[in-house]
């Protein structure tokens, strides 16, 4: 059983730098970049990522933890909607520029309002969700004319709602969040089951949003997790201001930043060659389907994990002579494990591999936690040790191959 199992770890890992070979040649054969307007537009939503790192700073309660999900997911659904949007619709004339860019106003409004907005600033972070929402509609409008209301109405239902929780408090204003959410996820339901016209021929919404180019939607989604995590880096500078630059300092500096950096690589090193592959293999509502789980379902853990070892960086960096507390240790940990978890069922879900390894180092990330509250510079070594040798493992098993061999 074992050895069948490491044979089938084995295949995946070869198919994985299959796909980046292929991955090459697509590139080669001139799919569509991101534009940098669409880079300019991820900077502006990562501002809501770093917000979100701010009030996990603050409080890293359970219950801060499950508010910021909530606000993620509504944030990341409008983002992840945007990146459909421009992948079918470029911003390649003026007044869709325009338009992009007041989507970008709505975007900044929502992470400036971000500190407050369970408190003073919540009806202005509605506002701003709701510019957001609209200014999409009224693009995608361009492709699917009026079939746009079989997503429009829900997602401004959604906005309606984030709203109204700016006006309430408590379970009230939790629950209005919650109903928010709940609104997004059955948007897709209901726009797969409408019939549009499209190009003299008839395809259900769903179908014709799934006709994406996964390599420019592979390509943008890529390019957002790495300004997140430009953001941990600017955690561990956050942390050090103030701090005398002695070697205890560099010492964690240089082991928080090469943590990010084995982050970096268990994500950039094969899993954008081999998710582009998956998605050209697969057509309309398949393609939309596995968008849907990769990119969105996935991709959430991956980036809140980000965000949640970016705050437990910060704390970190800055008591370095004192024992951490659990809440900051358990950060660190569980951004690593969070992030291993999402890049896991991210893989899962596009059909590659390996994964038996990346499931091992989970709690083996986890089990740094009293290491943190031993020595902060403890736990940063044992966290890139559990990343490193994941990925040495994978590196050899690649190697190797599905019989044990090395490969020509």
């Amino acid at each position: 059983m074992g050895e069948a199992v490491g044979a089938t770890e084995a295949a995946q890992a070869q198919q994985t730098q299959q796909a980046q070979q292929a991955h090459g040649t697509t590139q080669a054969a001139g799919a569509r970049r991101v534009s940098t307007l669409e880079l300019f537009f991820d900077l502006v939503f990562v501002f809501t990522i770093t917000q979100l790192t701010v009030l996990l700073a603050d409080d890293l309660s359970l219950a801060q933890a499950g508010r910021v999900l909530l606000i993620f997911a509504v944030l990341y659904w409008m983002y992840g909607a945007y990146a459909y949007l421009t992948n079918q619709v470029p911003p390649e004339t003026t007044a869709r520029r325009l338009l992009l860019v007041v989507g970008m106003f709505g975007f900044l409004v929502c992470a400036l309002a971000l500190p407050q907005v369970f408190g003073a600033d919540g009806v202005v972070f509605g506002l701003g969700f709701l510019l957001v929402t609209a200014v999409h509609s009224a693009l995608y409008a361009l492709i699917h004319r009026q079939y746009v209301l079989s997503f429009a109405v829900t997602n401004l239902g959604a906005a309606g709602c984030v709203t109204a929780a700016g006006a309430v408090h408590g379970w009230a204003a939790d629950g209005l969040w919650v109903a928010a959410v709940l609104l997004h996820q059955i948007t897709p339901v209901l726009s797969s089951r409408i019939t549009g016209r499209y190009g003299g021929t008839t395809a259900r919404v769903t179908e014709a949003v799934g006709g994406l180019d996964p390599a420019h939607f592979v390509e943008r989604h890529g390019l957002l997790l790495l300004i997140a995590f430009g953001e941990s880096v600017v955690a561990i500078g956050a942390g050090a201001t103030g701090e005398r630059l002695a070697a205890p300092l560099l010492l964690a500096v240089g082991l928080a930043l090469t943590l990010v950096a084995a982050l970096w690589w268990t994500y950039f090193d094969a899993d954008e060659a081999a998710a582009e592959t998956a998605l050209h293999r697969a057509a309309g509502l398949a393609r939309f389907r596995l968008a849907m789980a990769a990119y969105y379902y996935s991709f959430i853990p991956m980036l809140l994990a980000v965000a949640i070892l970016a705050a437990g960086v910060k704390k970190a960096i800055g008591h370095l002579a004192q024992p951490l507390p659990f809440a900051p240790a358990a950060a660190l940990a569980g951004g690593v494990a969070l992030f291993l978890l999402g890049n896991l069922a991210f893989r899962a879900a596009l059909g590659f591999g390996p994964l038996r390894v990346r499931a091992v180092a989970v709690p083996a990330a986890l089990a740094t936690i009293p290491l943190g509250r031993w020595t902060p510079v403890a736990q940063f070594l044992g966290l890139t040790l559990v990343l490193a040798a994941m990925l040495l493992v994978e590196s050899r098993q690649a190697v190797e191959g599905p019989e044990g061999s090395d490969r020509p």
